[in-house]
């Protein structure tokens, strides 16, 4: 039997296919809207995402739905388990990986999947020939007599993910899974959800990083205020909302002057981000900035349409705000 044959075991659907099917969720503190009526499905083996800026709801819908935090109103079936209704069952068949790896730092990174796996309610044995293939599986064999506090970041958040596989989940919930990792230890980790899709694990996750929604996400929804404003793939996303190209002009100081005046003159979108000014044209295409060429103090490339793009369009504002 392979490694993903052993991590991965047919998810149990809900009656209409999904894996999970949220419908019309709320959650409220106080008189605030956390979550504001959120619907959608997630398919066997697809990689589902939450899009949205901090604040936006992701956070609070992810507790909901790993059984943590009780539903205010609306239905959730994960793995054809009623979570409003028996919260302690979902965490039999879901791996949770929170923002926060609460990962032992007085324990081996061995210890550390042996004692969850114990305390989760596999045998002696089995607790400890399943840490032994997650270590394999995740590349940690190395580091099994090794100290958590000895671990980088990235190494803490695949051992993270390796421990929600303790239990053979068939479905993985992840929230923020790379926030404060550097690019090399954040693409390490995509690589190993990368592998998990693979094995045919359904995972949910939320994120603030566009780049990490678009390589990760068969789909995905875009959250602001604790709704839902679109869904789609990420290319559906981006063919509705977003510009075919944009042009970012890095000006100095001295030409910042010149280039507003050209461009509020002739009446072009524009919207300035640090030293970068970020230009479309009508209907989305390449705009004319032919009258800049030759300025002392600007370079022009362009760039296509992204997923920040769609968030700035149906929010009114930047995805990093």
């Amino acid at each position: 039997m392979t490694e993903k044959s052993k991590l991965h075991n047919d998810a149990t659907r809900n009656t209409d296919g999904s894996v999970i099917h949220a419908d019309n969720i709320r959650k409220l503190y106080g008189d605030v809207a956390a979550v504001d009526g959120i619907t959608f499905k997630v398919e066997p083996g697809e990689t589902y995402g939450l899009l949205g800026p901090n604040g936006a709801g992701k956070t609070t819908m992810m507790r909901m739905l790993a059984g943590l935090s009780p539903v205010d109103s609306g239905e959730i079936m994960v793995a054809g388990i009623d979570v409003v209704k028996n919260n302690r069952a979902v965490r039999e068949v879901m791996g949770v990986v929170t923002q926060h790896d609460g990962l032992d730092g007085g324990l081996t990174v061995f210890q550390n999947l042996f004692l969850f796996g114990f305390l989760a309610g596999l045998s002696w044995k089995d607790s400890k020939n399943r840490a032994h293939e997650v270590l394999e599986f995740f590349g940690l064999r190395d580091r099994t007599k090794a100290n958590t506090y000895e671990l980088s970041g990235g190494m803490k958040r695949r051992l993270a993910i390796a421990r929600a596989m303790m239990t053979s989940s068939n479905v993985i919930v992840m929230d923020e899974p790379s926030t404060g990792l550097d690019p090399q230890s954040r693409n390490r980790v995509w690589e190993e959800l990368a592998i998990l899709k693979d094995a045919g694990v359904t995972v949910l996750l939320s994120t603030h990083y566009m780049e990490e929604a678009t390589t990760l996400c068969d789909r995905l929804s875009i959250m602001d205020h604790g709704k839902i404003l679109d869904e789609g793939t990420p290319d559906e996303m981006i063919e509705r909302h977003a510009p075919k190209e944009i042009a970012q002009l890095r000006v100095a100081p001295a030409s910042l002057r010149t280039v507003r005046d050209y461009l509020n003159e002739r009446e072009i979108s524009f919207r300035e981000v640090g030293a970068l000014v970020s230009v479309k044209g009508v209907n989305g295409d390449r705009p004319d900035l032919s009258g800049l060429e030759g300025t002392e103090g600007v370079q022009t490339t362009f760039r296509a349409g992204n997923l920040e793009d769609v968030f700035l369009a149906i929010t009114g504002r930047e995805l990093r705000d």
